[in-house]
């Protein structure tokens, strides 16, 4: 890390480091705890990390947490093809998936031969030990909630953060077909705190497979390589249903991707964006030009623009299933799986029809909301995002329909509306004023090799090519 900053600022963080946590100690005042009769005898062992962190005033941790960001700066996976190139991957090196340089030109499983699965799990660090989460407990729920909204994603200056609710885990980790044991933990074993998790939830992609998300790690145990050993196990667990393939995706570049897309995203609210410094004006650029540029008008163009509801349905099932038809990359969906993924649910996801006046069915589009609560914000407390999932126009205009939909989603207080240049969505991102964010996203096969595809012939499977990302320098950086 010291090569990869400068010294003094390395050591000056440091400093600041030990006098935080020495000037919480002083705090405490100097008074001894007093051992139990009988156990004069032992030792002061050192105190748990965790305990310690949780002790520090609020404003304590967040300079530690700033100073560890500053500590890890060039130290991540690459983000590029030529930093891919150079780079030396321990882990994915071994297992079943092409190399970074590989030419494919065939389709079919890396490993045909189905491997012998191990009963017993894989071995962790002495200190720790698995644990399958259950979401039906709403204490190992919001544990989840906590791990995930402190360490699975990182603002660059510690000033946002993305919030998942348990009504959004409950959505994206229980489909049909879920199973527990694929809701993997990892836990500090003298405490029982959470400090790791990967899951799986079943996917149907020409052929059976799981899609792989939330791979989370507590910032303090990122060099215990705890990750591959969470990677490992869920493939044990999932090799055990007789699975043995997997789609995933990271904004980072592994061996290989399949496909790469890139967030764009539509600014709602410009003022609020401004003021929470996730985007900034050009020199020639004002506030009010701004907001100017990103008016959009007071009502609704398309007539017979409704929530979708139960009895839609089978419609939309059918609508789905022939607009898949024309992509490389696509899930089969169940009617089941029209319920659990469209079916409005108030902060989680919304689906919006247009029904004729011959009373079908003609058009839709779904969304979900992704939060972020901003952090030491004097004014603000959170910002809002929509994320749109899928976009089907049939006999309405495609930017009409989706003008529609952002005028819908202002009304309703999202301050951005986000999307990936998957399927048909270049069709609307400029001309409905989207700016390109800066974070690509690439897809992976686990055990399956075909050739790459362009990013609109790959549609978007569940939530895991939006569930992640760096908030503020994935969304727009400037008005212009």
């Amino acid at each position: 890390v010291a090569a990869l900053i400068p010294e003094n600022t390395f050591m000056a963080e440091q400093k600041n480091l030990e006098k935080c946590l020495e000037e919480d100690r002083g705090a405490e005042g100097k008074k001894k705890t007093k051992k139990h009769k009988g156990q004069t005898w032992a030792k002061e062992g050192p105190r748990d990390p965790f305990e310690m962190l949780d002790s520090l005033s609020e404003e304590k941790q967040q300079e530690i947490q700033k100073a560890l960001h500053l500590f890890s700066f060039g130290h991540g996976p690459p983000k590029n093809l030529q930093e891919a190139q150079r780079h030396t991957y321990r882990f994915w090196d071994t297992q079943p998936v092409p190399k970074i340089d590989e030419k494919v030109t065939s389709h079919g499983p890396i490993e045909s031969e189905r491997p012998s699965v191990r009963e017993e799990p894989f071995s962790l660090p002495q200190e720790f030990i698995w644990d399958t989460l259950n979401l039906d407990n709403q204490e190992q729920l919001r544990e989840l909630c906590d791990l995930l909204n402190e360490n699975y994603t990182e603002e660059d200056d510690n000033t946002l953060c993305l919030h998942y609710s348990p009504q959004f885990l409950l959505w994206t980790l229980c489909p049909p077909g879920w199973q527990s044991q694929w809701h993997c933990g990892v836990r500090v074993k003298s405490s029982q705190k959470l400090v790791g998790f990967i899951s799986a939830i079943p996917a149907t992609i020409k052929l059976k497979m799981v899609e792989v998300n939330f791979l989370c790690v507590h910032k303090k145990l990122r060099s215990k390589r705890v990750a591959p050993v969470l990677i490992k196990e869920l493939t044990r667990r999932v090799h055990q249903q007789g699975i043995f393939q997997a789609i995933y995706s990271t904004s980072a570049v592994l061996p290989k991707p399949i496909a790469s897309c890139r967030y764009w995203h539509r600014s709602l609210n410009p003022r609020k964006l401004i003021e929470l410094n996730f985007s900034s004006l050009t020199r020639n650029m004002t506030l009010q030009r701004a907001i100017k540029l990103n008016r959009l008008p007071e009502t609704t163009k398309t007539t017979g623009l409704r929530p979708m509801t139960l009895k839609d349905m089978p419609v939309v099932q059918a609508l789905l299933r022939e607009h898949l038809k024309a992509f490389h990359l696509s899930p089969s969906l169940t009617l089941e799986d029209v319920e659990h993924w469209l079916l409005p649910q108030d902060g989680v996801i919304d689906t919006y029809v247009v029904e004729s006046m011959a009373e079908t069915i003609t058009d839709m589009v779904s969304f979900y909301t992704l939060p972020s609560s901003a952090l030491n914000h004097p004014v603000h407390k959170g910002l809002k995002a929509a994320c749109v999932l899928y976009c089907i126009s049939k006999a309405t205009p495609l930017l009409q329909l989706m003008e529609d939909i952002l005028i819908i989603c202002k009304a309703r207080k999202f301050d951005v509306f986000s999307a990936l240049d998957v399927m048909d969505n270049k069709a609307f991102l400029e001309p409905l004023k989207f700016r390109m964010g800066d974070v690509h996203k690439q897809y992976y096969l686990y055990n399956w090799r075909c050739p790459e595809m362009a990013s609109d012939k790959v549609i978007k499977l569940g939530l895991m090519f939006l569930l992640k990302y760096k908030i503020k320098h994935t969304l727009l950086r400037h008005f212009t």
